[in-house]
């Protein structure tokens, strides 16, 4: 103890601490929310500190983000918006002698590893949780912090609006304090004051008696108005009704509060209260444009959120407002007043209702790295208006949008850039020629069962709980290619490629694939075909409904995932044998926004060959989401992001008025959550999953990503993610029925004549024809 005391005490008297060593900043990179992601080369026995100077070339530097090092490479990010490369450095530390960065008597690395009750940026002494605490890690700790609801003493602007109350002490020193107080215990700051020891005077106004340096007010979330970063969900902090105080302590308070809240992603703004810090914020406004201190007012509060981005990109075609039974043209640029539930390839997407990002709309634009956005009143905008029916182009932005006229040589010059320059023929084996169980299938049973059943198969050797991963059978590829022979089909389908109209001719590729499909569902199956289904379908017992789902070649693949391509049927007790639910899915392979995909992609149709996975199908469960081991959406570190509904209302294919919950789930056991909006399809205040739903999903989702990406064969450094549906069912349980690689948009772009192949079979060419 003695040792630990004159150690600490050295840290006090040395006004620089322990020795740092500047590391070189390997990569500089602004992610989709508008902050830094600095990586350098790092080593687990040392630790890392970005340090940010607001004022080049010599102005005060301060600590502003901290992480533990890893063996390889470690990022570090910072809770506000990026300023250029030469505001940052990086100090790595030593664990063995850590620095006491804040000068609070406690070392960074015991402040690090103890969030919330400690903090390496803020020299206030610990509290009890009960009275408040001196960091805001997460959503989680946000809403345990805050109160929402009617009683507000005098302070009537915040009746109903979710706050937590703060203090910030030794403003007028290089190294001031804040407190998050607990604001369901204290809903006034004198009580707090109190309790903690902060001088209170005995004065009943308000901050009357408060110590010299003193600041407070209240940080208010508002989930559904647009922040600095371009997506939805604002923290706002304000101070007392009559403080006026100047840029500079407002900057500094903004400082303050970022670098102890990291569950700010550049959502933070100040709110200048109205009876005086509006009209001083109105003076000196051009100090405020020209900082990284974002501002909210109440036109911004009270306004309707007008545009969303969901896929940030670029594209070019002819603009087009389409009804939902239309079928657009791969070069429109399309625009609905509802949402589609299946789409084919299109140039560009405008909706005029909300879509959520991992509907099948958004994750066919991020696959195909086209535009896509909800413009509130798209129709009624004049400029949008005027450009309908002609060539244009389309670029999503975080902020804003671009749509202007183009030229058709424009438009030629992009797309003929875009397609893969040789013909890619998919891995297809017919050496599977029997209706396999699930439990003898595995990974590498992709080239002969498709890659949605190997996968879902190999899901089920992860040792998830039993009921967790659906069982059931797998019809091979070797069944379609057989029906197919039988009837003559290919040669059909032959016929059909060959003719110099349906090559031409977009709608008469639509009729002729229709009657197609219509001919595959009438078509005969052999008879031992229909005796194995017979008596795969009797395996289920009397009276089960069954889900026939669609497992192709060409489809789930890292760098494309086929989402919304072909389809999947549930054949029901009453509606006799299984072959009608069968003929079904293999028609899907034919339907014009699968053809479509894979004429652009040059993919070989005849090659591309269809199983089907067939399980029990869920009825009555509770929720559907959809999960990925990445943070596509808000670019946060460490984080899988969650997108949940309530019974059957799938997050894939939303209904126009459905809100569904989005999380964000710390990666590590225990690191909590972020709820980033909640459904609205639940009461106020109460979320769809719970506790003990997020842990198991935590679970699943480290041992999904860790073991997939060893099957994938992903290299080091690699973007690499695994997307999974799942299911809370009828008996409360987390279900999982499909995993898949996620998209990354460079993935998509850059994927070239290897789009299709997975990552352990590179090269591979036709196993079977």
């Amino acid at each position: 103890m003695k040792i630990r005391a004159l150690a600490l005490l050295m840290l006090l008297l040395t006004p620089s601490g322990v020795a740092a060593q500047d590391e070189p900043i390997a990569q500089f990179t602004v992610d989709a929310t508008g902050r830094v992601r600095v990586a350098v080369a790092s080593s687990a026995d040392s630790y890392y500190v970005l340090y940010y100077r607001q004022d080049l070339p010599a102005g005060p530097e301060a600590a502003v983000s901290m992480a533990l090092g890893q063996d390889g490479t470690t990022v570090l990010t910072e809770p506000l918006a990026a300023r250029p490369r030469e505001h940052y450095r990086v100090a790595r530390y030593a664990r063995a002698a850590p620095r006491d960065i804040d000068k609070d008597g406690i070392d960074d690395v015991e402040e690090l590893l103890n969030p919330g009750r400690l903090a390496p940026f803020n020299p206030a002494k610990e509290i009890a949780p009960v009275d408040g605490t001196v960091s805001i890690a997460d959503r989680a700790t946000f809403e345990a912090l805050s109160y929402q609801g009617p009683e507000v003493l005098i302070d009537k602007h915040l009746a109903d609006l979710e706050f937590v109350k703060f203090y910030l002490l030794d403003m007028q020193t290089d190294n001031p304090r804040v407190y998050f107080m607990n604001t369901v215990t204290h809903r006034a700051h004198g009580s707090f004051a109190r309790v903690t020891g902060i001088r209170q005077g005995g004065g009943g106004g308000r901050g009357q008696g408060d110590p010299p340096g003193a600041m407070r007010g209240e940080i208010v979330y508002h989930p559904h108005v647009l922040g600095p970063n371009g997506a939805l969900g604002l923290y706002r902090f304000e101070f007392e009704p009559n403080d006026s105080y100047a840029f500079a302590d407002v900057q500094k308070a903004h400082e303050l509060f970022a670098r102890n809240m990291p569950v700010v992603r550049n959502n933070l703004a100040y709110y200048p209260m109205p009876n005086a810090a509006l009209p001083r914020y109105q003076r000196e406004k051009a100090l405020f444009d020209a900082s990284r201190v974002a501002v909210v007012l109440d036109a911004d509060i009270a306004a309707k959120v007008s545009y969303v981005p969901l896929n940030l990109a670029e594209g070019y075609g002819r603009l087009r407002v389409m009804d939902l039974n239309e079928r657009p043209h791969p070069r429109d640029v399309v625009l609905y007043e509802a949402l589609p539930n299946e789409l084919s390839r299109v140039g560009g997407i405008i909706t005029t209702v909300p879509q959520t990002p991992l509907s099948h709309v958004n994750l066919r634009a991020i696959q195909d790295n086209v535009p896509n956005a909800y413009i509130a009143g798209a129709l009624q905008n004049e400029d949008i208006a005027a450009l309908i029916g002609k060539y244009v182009y389309y670029r999503t932005g975080q902020r804003e949008y671009e749509l202007r006229e183009a030229t058709l040589a424009e438009v030629e010059a992009f797309y003929a850039a875009r397609r893969p320059a040789a013909p890619q023929v998919p891995v297809r084996d017919l050496g599977a020629k029997a209706i396999t169980p699930l439990d003898d299938i595995g990974f590498a049973d992709w080239t002969r069962f498709g890659v949605k059943a190997a996968n879902v198969a190999t899901l089920g050797t992860f040792g998830f709980p039993e009921g967790t991963v659906p069982d059931g059978f797998a019809v091979p590829f070797y069944f379609y290619d057989a029906f197919m022979q039988h009837n003559g089909l290919y040669d059909d389908v032959r016929a059909m490629l060959d003719d110099p109209a349906f090559q031409s001719d977009y709608d008469v590729q639509d009729a002729r694939l229709k009657a197609l499909r219509d001919t595959i569902k009438d078509a005969e199956m052999p008879p031992w075909m229909l005796e194995q289904l017979g008596e795969m379908q009797a395996a289920f017992g009397e009276g089960v409904s069954i889900r026939c789902r669609s497992s192709t070649n060409n489809e789930d693949l890292p760098g494309f995932s086929g989402a919304g391509l072909y389809d999947s049927f549930t054949q029901h007790p009453d509606e006799g044998h299984i072959e009608k639910s069968i003929k079904q899915v293999y028609a899907s392979l034919w339907t014009f926004r699968a053809f479509d995909e894979r004429q652009f992609y040059r993919i070989d149709h005849l090659a591309t060959a269809m199983g089907v996975l067939v399980h029990p199908n869920y009825e009555d469960e509770q929720a559907n989401g959809v999960g990925v081991t990445t943070d596509p959406i808000y670019g946060s570190e460490d984080t899988y992001y969650l997108n949940t509904q309530v019974g059957e209302d799938l997050v894939t294919n939303p209904d126009a008025l459905s809100i569904p919950e989005e999380v964000l789930l710390g990666a590590a056991p225990g690191s909590g959550h972020d709820l980033v909006r909640p459904s609205n399809q639940v009461a106020d205040g109460q979320r769809i999953l719970s506790d003990a739903h997020l842990e198991a999903l935590r679970t699943y989702l480290g041992v999904i990503d860790a073991r997939f990406r060893a099957l994938y064969g992903a290299r080091p450094g690699e973007a690499f993610a695994m997307e999974i549906e799942y299911k809370v069912d009828q008996g409360g349980a987390v279900a999982i029925k499909q995993a898949r690689p996620w998209v990354f948009d460079e993935t998509a772009a850059n994927a070239g004549g290897t789009v299709f192949l997975p990552l352990a079979v590179r090269g591979a060419g036709v196993a079977g024809r």
